[in-house]
């Protein structure tokens, strides 16, 4: 798996339209946080009860079809690296992370969007 700064993985997805941009993050995280524009939902963790997806691989793979790449987004950069690993684990070939996420590490105050992450860089993204 390689990792990408938000700011990279911008750059990867404009040079690579064919790339496939998932937000791994939980269906209300992804309604009502933000996400960002282009991205597809597909939660690693399902809630209310935060289980496993048992169909992650199978959607990722069926929104990647001919092996595309993925680029994998969650909130701090931390369920996008378990759900890459998962994916290579599956045989996917070309998986990229993005560092920090959509609203990257806590601050001192335990706020996000403070210090990085997609939203923090200004990045393209909207709310439902």
């Amino acid at each position: 798996m390689k990792h990408l700064t938000p700011k990279e993985a911008h750059d990867f997805l404009q040079a690579n339209r064919d790339a496939v941009f998932i937000d791994v993050r939980s269906e209300l995280e992804f309604l009502f946080v933000g996400h960002p524009v282009g991205a597809l939902p597909i939660p690693w963790y399902n809630t209310p009860d935060w289980d496993l997806n048992p169909h992650f691989v199978a959607e990722v793979k069926m929104a990647s079809s001919f092996n595309r790449p993925v680029v994998l987004i969650c909130r701090s950069g931390k369920r996008s690296v378990e759900a890459g690993l998962k994916l290579e684990e599956a045989g996917l070939a070309e998986v990229y992370n993005v560092l920090h996420g959509f609203e990257g590490d806590l601050d001192d105050h335990h706020r996000r969007s403070t210090v990085n992450g997609w939203r923090r860089d200004g990045l393209p993204w909207e709310q439902c």
